[in-house]
């Protein structure tokens, strides 16, 4: 059976807002004097962006949370949403000297979240000041983590920066893709707003590559072009029944709730997938009433790209997470999914392999969650072509240069690093200093 759910303020609220988590004002104290302040510490080593992070702590244990935002921002300009979806569990944290203590490591993820929630104000735009402006002038395409930092970056280096944006409102999957109870109190919008009023940039929304935009025009009216395109296409399962009715991809339908519009929730779930998005879906659909939902991954735990900390969450709200299972086809009657065909599975010397019998299994509604995919059509018709690796990302080098001359890429869309929000800041930081000395070093030729 299937039922249409808003996720208005009130299931906001009863479902969604007990999972999120954070410190009291005395907890933070607390949990601040007991970090070692480590001159080396091996936490800032394991922070892809470089916090200071015993600066800021240090800074809370004197009560003075707005300091330690700032120290957070001057490393991480999106330090908020980094707080609520960094998987410090892995990073940070697992690096703490205390890890293996009585109290286990410093809770570094929610002393960042408070720090940013308790600045003097949201609106703060003290940070964005910038310096003269250079009057050279630069395009930035994608308002997501990467396009984000690398446009404040940019403005306060005193460049004029252009961001173009294909959807109406910037974010990225910060604001469409990450789950509701991880990103409440409309914090990616907050951090939006804030990170892109800098007097230097000019965001233009409905603005894509391929369709108003052309990669030639760009890199002839711009200095430098900054391609942070995201992943906007999705994974297909290439199984039998994958169009039916009742089979949604994951990541447009946790967009379609962000935005408080109408969505089915079915009463049995399968979620097909083994990532931080997987976990998403499958916990959301439970908030929102499912009596059922199971996430089927076909290898182990430990190849499973939600960490373990997402699992448990899972777990704690019901969700059945199978391993070693993979979709083979999905069954409809009418056009409505009905059934899903799971292959039990194995791995031998690193291959997977199937084993036994499959499965079948009653359903009325299936996710998938397999990750994205880059939309290379966005400039298949242009003049200029980029070079793509075998993951089918922009290729780069170490310093986010494409293939073409005063074009560099950086976040999801690129090959540099995981699809991760801190890891798309991080990219967008080694983007910008290349552009930085590449355009400085072409401006010093031409005078």
């Amino acid at each position: 059976m299937i039922t249409e759910v808003v996720l208005d303020s009130d299931l906001l609220e009863t479902k969604f807002r007990p999972l999120e988590k954070s410190l009291s004002a005395e907890a933070v104290l607390v949990e601040s004097e007991r970090c070692y302040y480590c001159y080396e510490a091996p936490c800032v080593a394991a922070c892809p962006t470089d916090i200071d992070i015993p600066g800021f702590i240090r800074a809370l244990a004197v009560g003075q949370p707005s300091r330690a935002a700032d120290c957070i921002l001057q490393a991480n300009p999106l330090g908020a949403s980094c707080s609520r979806v960094c998987p410090v569990e892995t990073l940070c944290e697992q690096a703490c000297v205390r890890q293996h203590e009585n109290g286990g490591p410093v809770p570094i993820g929610q002393l960042q979240k408070f720090a940013m929630n308790n600045r003097s104000t949201r609106n703060d735009l003290s940070s964005n000041s910038g310096t003269s402006g250079t009057g050279t002038k630069v395009a930035v395409l994608g308002a997501g983590p990467s396009g984000m930092t690398a446009a404040t970056l940019l403005a306060q280096a005193g460049f004029t920066v252009d961001v173009f944006e294909s959807h109406t409102m910037p974010g990225g999957l910060n604001e469409s893709g990450i789950a509701a109870y991880k990103m409440l109190d409309d914090a990616a919008q907050w951090e939006a707003i804030r990170v892109l009023s800098h007097p230097g940039i000019h965001l233009h929304t409905g603005m894509a590559l391929g369709k108003e935009l052309h990669l030639s025009q760009l890199c002839e009216d711009y200095a430098g072009v900054l391609l942070a395109l995201g992943l906007q296409g999705q994974q297909k399962m290439q199984i039998p029944g994958e169009e039916l009715q009742g089979v949604f991809s994951a990541v447009p339908y946790i967009a379609r709730m962000r935005r408080q519009e109408s969505v089915p929730v079915g009463q049995r779930v399968v979620v097909i997938g083994g990532g931080m998005t997987a976990i998403d879906i499958a916990v959301q659909v439970r908030l929102l009433g499912a009596e059922e939902v199971h996430i089927c991954y076909r290898r182990g735990p430990e190849a499973m790209g939600a960490s373990l900390h997402e699992q448990m969450l899972a777990k704690e709200q019901g969700v059945f997470i199978h391993h070693y299972l993979r979709p083979v086809s999905i069954a409809g009657r009418d056009g409505t999914c009905k059934s899903i065909c799971l292959q039990p599975t194995q791995v031998v010397n690193d291959q997977l392999q199937d084993v036994g019998d499959a499965l079948t299994w009653s359903v009325d509604q299936v996710f998938v969650a397999i990750g994205q995919q880059l939309q290379a059509a966005a400039w298949a018709s242009d003049t200029l072509e980029l070079a793509m690796n075998l993951r089918g990302k922009i290729q780069v080098d170490g310093e986010a240069r494409t293939s073409l001359e005063g074009v560099w890429a950086a976040g999801d869309c690129a090959s540099m690093s995981e699809d991760l929000t801190v890891h798309a800041v991080a990219d967008a930081k080694v983007a910008v200093a290349s552009m930085i000395a590449t355009l400085a070093k072409a401006a010093r030729k031409i005078a």
